[in-house]
């Protein structure tokens, strides 16, 4: 068929009528994919191959596109069948590979044969998505310099086809999904993705409908994981135990001077040459920039209520994610007073309501903590106000229980107050800091929680306790007469056995991000250790006289001083309350559907979280 078609055109071109060839050239092509049924294949065989040409000079480049251009107008001859030869033949072609007239022609054919029959559909979207990787032969010149052009074609005959077909876009969905390599993630090149998932986020964005935004978010997401579980948890382990809590103390004011430093080495060191944190970083990065572009176009309120539920089904749920999780807080630090207090009031209600079990609880507590200590852009007041209500909620467990120490049995009460005393580590000295929150502060009922017969401060991580013991004694926030000796810095017995087989008494999901160019995207939103101010200074106080310390003092250490001038000034801590209301920038009702009024309802018990490694959160 090619060359007579060739041979053809030829003549009605000196004609001069470009009509007549256009129809002359379809009805060549009907009749060729006709012959097949009769067993007379010979002009077939030649169209078979034409439409693969050993060499692709300007003779045959002619001819594909004459071939392609008179199928596209014989589309509903072809038969699945009697044509698979041809089917594949033109399948196995890459946009990536021709010159635009080329590219331009198989689009037609691809549009032609999408909208003929329902039963091609599926095939010309598989065609299409194809298109979302490159060759592995073609060069980074060629694959830079013709990515626009392929892929805005690619999307355009998506959109042509939709039009056409209403149903594409949801069977375009599975399709885009299950496309991603099925190969080894070592052996395909971080470009691949990057290509890939640009264009699930031109989907997202585009004009197809709801039907393929809030999937296309959800693959990302999933692929993010993918990645992220490849990161063996050794490979930041056997660098991050104690090492970083005792660098960044040890370093002094060097530290301070760049608090990014430390992440940076540890990157170079840990992650350096691993295919995965590589692949994972350039990822992360994409997805941060596609957030930024829907906070210009005034969607990442929208999109973050997806975000959220698939935090919750997916992030939350994953057994120690490394760094997928930094998404969500780059999303919150784009819009702190919708998202960020949404994130922490999902992760409160989680662990104060959840039916899933201590697990998840526990792990949405430890998230909860590390959000609120690590969060640079949250409003004091908003951090306030959660401490307020997971300490009310301690309290509450507390009067409930008659029982001595029992890490497995009380874990969410021991997950409860770590939480506290982590975010208090970090927050202790600004709040103290403030006029209307440090009263507030010296009257929550700290020791009511710390100082009773389940003994929290002998189960929680050693290394939390003593941090908070030392800041809370300078402070003269809470003390107590018992001396604490710790065998492990970092953690003891029975803070190993309330973390459970899953370790979540060590879990600190935002430890600094480990991933260079994302780091740089979390860095200046972000609270590194070396940037708090302690309530002490270094020559205050130290871990092994924290207990003898408290021990000497008066009244079991709390400064009724400041109590009672507290007291005098009539202190109404209704008025901190109402800051609370004022600062929050969620509308009420807006909490009120979300949550279900739950915010307001008596507490009741929680439940679960996972490991993380850096005492470095400290």
């Amino acid at each position: 068929m090619g060359v007579v078609l060739r041979d053809d055109e030829a003549a009605f071109r000196k004609m001069g009528d470009h009509d007549l060839i256009d129809s002359y050239l379809v009805y060549r092509a009907r009749d060729t994919l006709c012959s097949v049924s009769s067993a007379d294949t010979e002009d077939y065989r030649q169209l078979l191959s034409a439409m693969n040409p050993e060499e692709l000079g300007a003779n045959e480049v002619a001819m594909l596109v004459t071939n392609l251009k008179a199928l596209a107008g014989a589309v509903a001859y072809i038969d699945n069948v009697l044509h698979d030869e041809l089917l594949s033949a033109i399948s196995n072609m890459s946009l990536w590979n021709y010159k635009p007239d080329v590219m331009d022609a198989l689009l037609e054919f691809i549009e032609s044969l999408a909208t003929s029959s329902g039963k091609y559909v599926d095939y010309c979207l598989k065609m299409l998505t194809c298109q979302f990787f490159p060759p592995l032969s073609l060069p980074l010149p060629k694959i830079l310099a013709r990515k626009d052009g392929v892929l805005s074609r690619v999307h355009s005959s998506l959109k042509y086809i939709a039009d056409l077909v209403p149903l594409s876009p949801v069977r375009l969905v599975p399709i885009v999904l299950n496309g991603k390599p099925q190969y080894c993630f070592n052996t395909i090149s971080t470009l691949s993705l990057v290509i890939y998932v640009e264009n699930m986020f031109k989907l997202e964005s585009g004009v197809l409908g709801e039907v393929v935004r809030i999937p296309m978010f959800a693959g990302v997401v999933d692929l993010l994981l993918e990645l992220d579980v490849n990161i063996g948890w050794e490979d930041i382990e056997n660098e991050t135990s104690e090492r970083i809590f005792e660098m960044e103390l040890e370093d002094g004011d060097e530290s301070r001077d760049d608090d990014s430093e430390l992440p940076r080495k540890l990157s170079q060191k840990i992650l350096g040459g691993n295919s995965f944190a590589e692949k994972l970083d350039s990822l992360m990065v994409l997805t941060f920039e596609h957030l930024e572009s829907c906070q210009v176009a005034d969607r990442l309120i929208k999109i973050f209520d997806t975000l959220l539920e698939l935090f919750k089904k997916t992030i939350l749920t994953t057994y120690k994610p490394k760094f997928a999780q930094f998404v969500i807080f780059y999303a919150c630090s784009l819009d702190p007073k919708n998202c960020g207090v949404t994130f922490a009031l999902m992760l409160e209600h989680t662990f104060f309501f959840s039916t899933d079990g201590p697990v998840l609880r526990m792990k949405a507590v430890a998230y909860l903590a590390s959000y609120l200590s690590r969060a640079k852009f949250l409003s004091v007041f908003v951090i306030a106000g959660t401490l307020e209500r997971l300490v009310d909620w301690c309290v509450k467990y507390v009067k409930m229980q008659d029982n001595v120490i029992n890490p497995k049995a009380h874990r969410l009460f021991y997950s409860g107050c770590q939480a506290i005393m982590y975010v208090l580590c970090f927050r202790m000295r600004s709040m103290m800091d403030d006029p209307q929150l440090k009263p507030w502060l010296v009257r929550l009922p700290l020791e009511s929680i710390l100082n009773n017969k389940l003994s929290p401060l002998k189960v929680c991580l050693s290394s939390i306790v003593l941090e908070f013991l030392r800041q809370a004694k300078a402070a003269r926030l809470f003390m107590t007469s018992e001396k604490f000796i710790f065998d492990d810095y970092l953690e003891s017995e029975l803070s190993r056995e309330f973390g459970g087989t899953e370790r979540l008494d060590m879990f600190f999901p935002f430890d600094p991000c480990l991933l260079e160019k994302s780091d740089s995207y979390i860095r200046p939103n972000f609270i590194f250790w070396s940037m708090v101010q302690p309530t002490y200074d270094d020559e205050d106080s130290s871990d092994e006289d924290v207990g003898e310390a408290f021990a000497s003092d008066d009244d079991g250490g709390m400064d009724y001083g400041i109590m009672q001038s507290l007291e005098e000034q009539h202190f109404d801590f209704a008025e901190v309350g109402s800051a609370l209301n004022k600062m929050s920038i969620t509308p009420k009702d807006s909490l009120h559907s979300r949550f279900g009024g739950a915010i307001n309802q008596p507490m009741r018990m929680p439940s679960r979280i996972r490991p993380s490694t850096s005492p470095e959160s400290l």
